[in-house]
């Protein structure tokens, strides 16, 4: 397993991670399914920090930061592992990687945001030390 920065090389790999719409809407709320290049080439503009987890030389997770506040905080966003890849730990290590990564450049507290629903993710990041801060209502 090895976390490098993702590039446009890594793009159409990134897309084909979502594998639903519904997760399409866990990860990327304001994308549309299937997700593509396209949307990835604009989340990249907009985020800081894309990474692909590569096994296999194969593209198998992702994650960026958003809302960096150097000294203050953090959000990391758009994780998504693949299915094949599920409950193998790569979530977790991404996660951890992203962490470190706020800490590290940017002395930044990692904050994440999840759906109420997203039950598997919520244990994830409990274990991580993630608390809940803040509720928000979305229809």
């Amino acid at each position: 397993m090895e976390f490098t920065s993702a590039s446009e090389v890594h793009f159409e790999a990134i897309a084909q991670l979502v594998s639903s719409p519904e997760e399409l809407y866990s990860v990327c709320p304001s994308g549309s399914y299937p997700w593509d290049y396209s949307q990835i080439c604009d989340i990249s503009k907009a985020r800081s920090d894309l990474t692909v987890c590569i096994v296999d030389n194969q593209v198998v997770a992702f994650g960026n930061l958003y809302n960096v506040k150097p000294s203050q905080s953090a959000f990391i966003g758009n994780i998504v592992v693949s299915d094949a890849y599920k409950g193998q730990g790569i979530g977790r290590a991404l996660i951890e990687h992203l962490s470190s990564q706020c800490l590290e450049l940017y002395q930044a507290v990692p904050y994440l945001s999840v759906f109420n629903y997203n039950t598997r993710a919520l244990l994830l990041y409990t274990k991580l030390g993630f608390e809940p801060y803040s509720a928000e209502s979305r229809i």
